[in-house]
C-alpha cells in the first residue's frame, strides 16, 4: 500500500504529520490554520468526548451551550484576561455582504456593527455575564456547568490537532459559595482529567500547578496535567483553573448567604481539547501507524478472511460473521473485512496503520483445526487460539493491551526524567536527552523567562505534593526550596 510514513528517527515532526493524514484522522482545510477532522479521527474523538462527558455528569455537572460571539466590551471587564487573549482574537465587524461594481462580493460598509463581536476564544466572559442573572442566593450554588463547543484562537504556526486556529473542546465553568469549595472543585476536575488520560488514553501524566508566568489569564491558580511525548517534548494535556472572585467581581455576580449578607461567588474553569488526539498519536504510535488503546479504538478487533479460491469465500464469510457476532455479544467493537477488492496483505497493513488493537486471521485450515491466528498491534506478537470461548480470550487480550500501552509509556517517562544540579548539566540534558528535568529555580518570573529565552525550555509545572529540598537555582544560584519540572514543549 502506498502509504509510507516518514520514520520517527528521521523526522519526528514529519512522522506525526504523515501519520495523522495517512491514518485518516484529519486533513488540511481551505481555511488557513484550520483542519478537517475525518470520520475515523472523529470516531476516536467521540469516544473521548463520551467518556469524559459521563465523568462530568458523574461528578454532578450538567451540559449547556453559550453563544459563539462575545461582545468586545465583555473582555475589557477583566484586565488580565483581555491581555492574555488580545493577540489571538478573531473580530466580527460587519454583518452583511453585497455585490460590488465589478460583480465581486464585498463587505457592505453600511452594515458595520455598533459593537464588534469576538469569536469565542474561551467563554469566561459571556458565561459570567449570564451567571449574573442565574445566581441570587446560596440556594443557587454550587452551579456546575460544562459546555462542548468550538473555539477560535488566531495562530500563526499551526499543526493538526496540536495547534489549530479553530478546535473542539469542553469548558467547565462553576460557581461556589466559598473559596474552599472552588479549590476543591478545581482539584477534583484535575483528578478527572488525570484519570481519563491514564486509564482511557494510556498516557501517564504529572499533576501540578503552573507558575505565575504560565498561569491562565484571569486565574488565581492554574493546575495542569503534563504528558511526555516520544520525542522527549512535554505536552499540556489539560488545565483546571481556580479563578477566585475575579470574574464574579468583573460581572457583579453576588449571592445572598444564609446570614443574609451578600458576597461575590468563587469560580473555576477547566478544559481539554482535541489536542488530546495529538497526545494519543505521539505517546504510543510507531513507524507503521497508530497504536490505539482499546478503550478508545473505534474498532477493537478486525477479522480478515484468508482465501485462495472462490469456493472458500462463502464458507469463510459464514465463519467470520459467526465470530463477529460472538465478539459483539460481549461488547467488543469488531469489523469483519470480507471486502474482496483488497488482498489480505493490504488489509493487514491498513489495520496496523489505523491502530486496530487486535487482528484475527481466518483461513480454511483454521476452520478445520478450530483455530484462528490472533495478532496484537502493540507488540506485533502473534498466537494461534482455539475458537472455543474466543470472545473471552479476546476480551482479556484487549485488557492486556490497554495495560501494556500505559506501562510502556510510563517506563519511557521514567527513563526520560532527569535531575540537573547545574546550568551546564541542565543544558546538556536538554540537548542530548530531552524529557522532564527536575531542577531548582529561584521562584522569580524574570529567571523563568530568561531560562526560556536561553533554552526554549519552560517550567511545565510545580508537581503537586512536591517534596521540599533545599538547593540553589540552576541559573542564578539563589536559594530554592524545591525542584520544579522543566521541559521543551508543544
Amino acid at each position: 500500500m502506498a502509504k509510507e510514513i516518514t520514520p520517527r528517527e528521521k523526522d519526528y515532526s514529519q512522522w506525526y504529520n504523515d501519520l495523522v493524514i495517512k491514518a485518516g484522522l484529519a486533513d488540511y482545510s481551505a481555511v488557513r490554520g484550520c483542519m478537517v477532522i475525518k470520520p475515523y479521527g472523529f470516531a476516536i474523538w467521540e469516544r473521548m468526548r463520551d467518556a469524559l462527558d459521563q465523568m462530568f455528569k458523574d461528578t454532578g455537572h450538567s451540559n449547556a451551550y453559550f453563544p459563539l460571539f462575545i461582545p468586545k466590551s465583555f473582555f475589557s471587564k477583566e484586565a488580565s484576561h483581555v491581555d492574555g487573549f488580545a493577540k489571538e482574537c478573531a473580530v466580527v465587524t460587519h454583518y452583511r455582504l453585497k455585490n460590488g461594481e465589478n460583480g465581486e462580493i464585498i463587505v457592505d460598509p453600511e452594515a458595520k456593527l455598533e459593537e464588534e463581536l469576538i469569536v469565542r476564544p474561551t467563554s469566561e466572559t459571556i458565561i459570567w455575564n449570564t451567571y449574573k442573572d442565574w445566581i441570587q442566593s446560596y440556594r443557587d450554588l454550587p452551579l456546575l456547568i460544562n459546555q462542548w463547543a468550538n473555539v477560535v484562537r488566531w495562530e500563526m504556526r499551526t499543526r493538526l490537532f496540536l495547534r489549530t486556529t479553530e478546535f473542539l473542546w469542553q469548558e467547565g465553568h462553576t460557581a461556589h459559595a466559598t473559596a474552599e469549595e472552588a479549590v476543591e472543585e478545581t482539584r477534583k476536575m484535575l483528578d478527572v482529567y488525570a484519570h481519563f488520560a491514564e486509564t482511557w488514553m494510556g498516557v501517564p501524566v504529572i499533576k501540578g500547578v503552573k507558575t505565575t508566568n504560565e498561569r491562565f489569564a484571569g486565574a488565581v491558580d492554574t493546575y495542569c496535567i503534563e504528558a511526555l511525548m516520544q520525542d522527549g517534548k512535554a505536552l499540556q494535556a489539560g488545565t483546571s483553573h481556580f479563578l477566585g472572585q475575579n470574574f464574579a467581581k468583573a460581572f457583579d455576580v453576588q449571592f445572598a448567604g444564609q446570614d443574609g449578607q451578600r458576597d461575590y461567588v468563587w469560580a473555576t474553569s477547566w478544559g481539554v481539547s482535541t489536542r488530546l488526539m495529538g497526545a494519543l498519536v505521539m505517546a504510543h504510535s510507531d513507524d507503521d501507524g497508530l497504536i490505539l488503546p482499546p478503550k478508545l479504538a473505534p474498532i477493537q478487533a478486525i477479522i480478515v478472511p484468508i482465501y485462495k479460491g472462490e469456493e472458500s469465500i462463502a464458507i469463510l464469510r459464514e465463519a467470520g460473521e459467526k465470530i463477529k457476532k460472538e465478539l459483539e455479544a460481549v461488547g467488543i467493537r469488531v469489523k469483519f473485512d470480507a471486502d474482496d477488492k483488497y488482498r489480505p496483505g493490504y488489509k493487514f497493513a491498513d489495520s496496523e496503520l489505523k491502530g486496530i488493537p487486535v487482528r484475527i486471521a481466518l483461513g480454511m485450515r483454521d476452520l478445520e483445526n478450530g483455530t484462528v491466528e490472533v495478532a496484537r498491534r502493540d507488540t506485533k506478537e502473534k498466537e494461534t487460539l482455539q475458537t472455543t470461548d474466543l470472545a473471552i480470550k479476546i476480551t482479556h487480550l484487549l485488557e492486556q493491551i490497554q495495560t501494556n500501552i500505559y506501562q510502556k509509556a510510563l517506563d519511557f517517562r521514567a527513563s526520560m526524567t532527569h535531575k540537573a544540579d547545574s546550568w551546564e548539566e541542565f543544558e546538556q540534558l536538554l540537548d542530548e536527552k530531552g524529557g522532564f528535568i527536575a531542577a531548582h529555580w529561584d521562584g522569580t518570573g524574570e529567571t523563568e523567562q530568561l531560562i526560556k529565552e536561553k533554552t526554549k525550555a519552560t517550567i511545565r509545572c510545580i508537581p503537586l505534593n512536591n517534596a521540599e529540598e533545599v538547593g540553589n537555582c540552576i541559573l542564578t544560584g539563589k536559594p530554592s526550596k524545591q525542584r520544579v519540572l522543566f521541559a521543551r514543549a508543544y
